[in-house]
């Protein structure tokens, strides 16, 4: 019987043995945060050397790279399709032979030179090790306007504003940025009638129904077949279903304010018909359909269409 329990005791405290063999909450929580310290230290140390590697990549870059004169810009080299002057053009810039040509900002560059009203876009191109390449595609003025501004004296004073054909207004460009000194002549620019004052901000693209419609008219116009035998002069956008047309001929024409190449090809035919009897047409409204309201005088009243030389649409010269 003694044997019994001495054997009996022995097995519970062997039990009591197994069963206490995994860690205290202690010993877990404290293997857990040597754990976590391990895994900062790590952390911190990746970052150290991180930071150190982005430091020294930087002074090597700001040393041999961005402040070597090795990558000194010694050409600027700029073409333009209009009539800026190339000297105007890097003045703009503001990029001076020297700097660096990698260190340069060309984003910010870019964006310069195209806030320049009279630039449409420009595409820059580093070239190592010395040349900087500027493209630039200027905005071509197809028509003006003009509002009378009083003076403080009592006068009013004429201010003209151009638009390209995308609606953008800019004031005429003066002859000291152009490449021919002898100034770019706005004459022979149909005249826009009507212009809300409120539109005429030099750098703004217009939001006009009438003027974006009259100018889309003006492009259409140099593609039709009464280029080069009618001269427009005036277009009227004061109205918002129609545009008022006066040839230099003083014919009175009225377009809708779309689908122009059709109306052109019916004023066309009726210009033959006319000529034909040795008549010309004096007003004629082609915003509508059908019925079409001609009134005509004898061709040889009218005062003859200046000649002009037939150009091919937006043709530029390129100036270096």
């Amino acid at each position: 019987m003694l044997f019994r329990r001495h054997t009996k005791k022995r097995q519970s405290i062997e039990r009591e043995e197994l069963l206490d063999v995994g860690p205290s909450p202690e010993q877990a929580h404290a293997g857990r945060m040597r754990l976590v310290t391990i895994g900062l230290s790590m952390a911190f140390l990746v970052a150290l050397v991180w930071f150190v590697c982005w430091k020294v990549g930087q002074y090597a870059l700001n040393q041999y790279v961005y402040n070597s004169p090795a990558f000194a810009i010694r050409q600027i080299d700029v073409q333009t399709d209009g009539v800026l002057s190339a000297e105007s053009i890097r003045n703009w810039a503001s990029v001076r032979p020297g700097e660096n040509l990698l260190a340069l900002d060309l984003m910010r560059l870019k964006r310069d030179l195209e806030s320049q009203p009279w630039i449409r876009t420009v595409a820059i191109e580093r070239l190592l090790p010395h040349t900087l390449k500027l493209r630039v595609s200027e905005r071509e003025a197809v028509a003006q306007t003009m509002v009378m501004q009083p003076r403080s004296n009592g006068d009013f004073e004429k201010i003209v504003f151009l638009l390209d054909e995308d609606g953008f207004m800019m004031k005429p460009l003066d002859s000291k940025y152009q490449a021919s000194q002898t100034g770019m002549s706005i004459d022979h620019l149909p005249m826009l009638l009507g212009v809300q004052v409120n539109e005429m901000q030099a750098g703004r693209q217009v939001e006009s129904p009438q003027i974006r419609a009259a100018l889309t008219l003006l492009i259409e116009y140099e593609r039709s077949p009464m280029y080069g035998l009618v001269e427009l002069q005036r277009i009227n956008v004061s109205s918002p279903e129609i545009l008022q047309v006066t040839t230099s001929q003083g014919a009175e024409i009225t377009f809708s304010l779309n689908n122009f190449e059709l109306q052109f090809r019916r004023w066309r035919a009726i210009y033959e018909m006319y000529e034909k009897s040795g008549r010309a047409v004096a007003s004629l409204d082609l915003s509508i359909a059908n019925n079409l309201p001609v009134r005509w005088v004898a061709a040889n009243t009218l005062q003859p269409i200046a000649p002009k030389v037939v150009r091919p649409l937006r043709l530029r010269k390129k100036h270096v």
